[in-house]
């Protein structure tokens, strides 16, 4: 019974639920034309609840999140380093995950049928056609003339690009206005979290109600993509953790099988907990001993790195949205392409710290408005999320510590250098 006291279990009992409750129902031929017009409604309102947080809240993470990353890079040459490799993995990450997604998908469809399913009962069938610019008009419309009319639009990539200026422009403020607006946009932040957290008590009643929605209008025919869906996320997941090992090879001097045999106590640990914050102790042991990492460069690089670092985000986050885009038959421009990639980009750092469903909902939303991808598949996306979850994190640890083998070598490259000099 104690499994089915987390919301992981609850949203995935109640998605079980209504799919085979609204599969049964159809079955008899005789589905009153009210259920699932009273059930798309219950869903709904429960997904605008949630999504009339997303534009605070990212706003607000961004702020936040630049403002930490800005005192990170204060901290010395090695941070900045840090900051400087985080940046690099992730932008890599996000343009091998457009590659890879989308050579994935071509070889391994969903099947037709069962993403048809999976639209008409998330959507009712209706998916708007994305919008197509051409490339003048895309590239003026990311500077918002007016930021709240974007905000009010969805809008994403303009009104992340007014945010980064924003926050950008609040770390160049004397310390005591700094730390005030910091403060202010921290607790919107944590304002807007405490909403969510209470949507999401209902989340078992909002899923079910989606999934009953799923299976009255197309049975169990959704089941496969779902399947396929999980298959997708974790598989790009599992890429980040084995590019980890040449990376740490390659950039770090630790062969693949000693890091392998290093790491391997770290991630199960991850994979048992689902949680980076929860790992950092064992991370940080793992580091000093079995890869001799010094203390001053563990002790700076992997608090820095599980505070602003998620390799797996921009991976996991875009094929969520590429997934989504794959099954309601929208193909998305090399403009909205590139904004949903900076967008993740952005997101990954301002998210980083949050609880694994809000998280979810506030890193993928974003990305979907800069795609044109209906978000009304998200709810019951989260509901299976609770298996690529344990994979996101195994890969985030992973990542977290081949950075730390790499800047460890660079600093005693460093400080090499510099006693020869001196």
């Amino acid at each position: 019974m104690s499994f089915l006291k987390s919301l992981s279990a609850q949203v995935l009992a109640a998605l079980l639920l209504g799919l085979v409750g609204g599969a049964l129902v159809a079955g008899t031929g005789d589905v009153p034309e009210w259920l699932p017009e009273a059930a798309q409604a219950v869903g709904s309102v429960w997904l605008g609840c949630l999504q009339m947080t997303v534009i605070p809240l990212v706003f607000s993470l961004l702020v936040v999140g630049v403002a930490a990353v800005s005192d990170a890079m204060t901290a010395g040459r090695l941070a900045m380093r840090a900051i400087l490799w985080f940046s690099l993995l992730l932008a890599g990450a996000t343009v091998l995950t457009f590659i890879g997604v989308e050579a994935a998908l071509a070889a391994f469809p969903v099947d037709e049928a069962s993403a048809s399913a999976l639209i008409a009962g998330a959507t009712g069938g209706e998916v708007a056609a994305p919008q197509t610019i051409n490339f003048a008009a895309w590239l003026t419309s990311l500077i918002p003339s007016n930021p709240l009319a974007a905000a009010a639009s969805n809008a994403i990539l303009p009104l992340v690009i007014f945010a980064l200026f924003f926050a950008f422009a609040v770390t160049r403020l004397p310390e005591e206005q700094r730390v005030l607006l910091v403060k202010f946009f921290d607790a919107v932040a944590d304002a807007m979290i405490v909403i969510v957290k209470w949507v999401l008590l209902a989340a078992p009643i909002g899923v079910f109600a989606l999934a009953l929605t799923l299976g009255l209008r197309g049975g169990l025919g959704a089941t496969g993509a779902l399947f396929h869906y999980v298959v997708l996320v974790s598989a790009g997941c599992i890429a980040v953790v084995l590019i980890c090992y040449p990376l740490a090879a390659l950039f770090g001097g630790v062969g693949p099988l000693r890091f392998a045999r290093a790491v391997s106590e770290a991630q199960v640990v991850a994979f048992s907990t689902q949680s980076s914050i929860g790992t950092l102790p064992v991370m940080v042991e793992t580091a000093r001993r079995n890869l001799g990492v010094p203390e001053h460069v563990a002790g700076l690089v992997l608090p820095l790195s599980v505070a602003v670092f998620r390799l797996t985000s921009p991976v996991a986050n875009l094929a969520v949205v590429l997934f989504i885009c794959h099954v309601s038959g929208i193909t998305p421009s090399p403009g909205q392409m590139i904004a949903a990639g900076l967008v993740a980009f952005a997101v990954s750092i301002s998210s980083v710290g949050l609880p694994g469903q809000v998280s979810f909902f506030v890193s993928i939303a974003p990305i979907c408005f800069a795609m044109g991808a209906p978000i009304e598949l998200l709810p019951l996306l989260l509901a299976v999320e609770v298996i690529p979850d344990i994979f996101r994190t195994v890969g985030n640890v992973t990542a977290d510590l081949a950075v730390t083998t790499i800047l460890n070598k660079n600093d005693k490259g460093v400080r090499t250098i510099a006693s020869e000099t001196a």
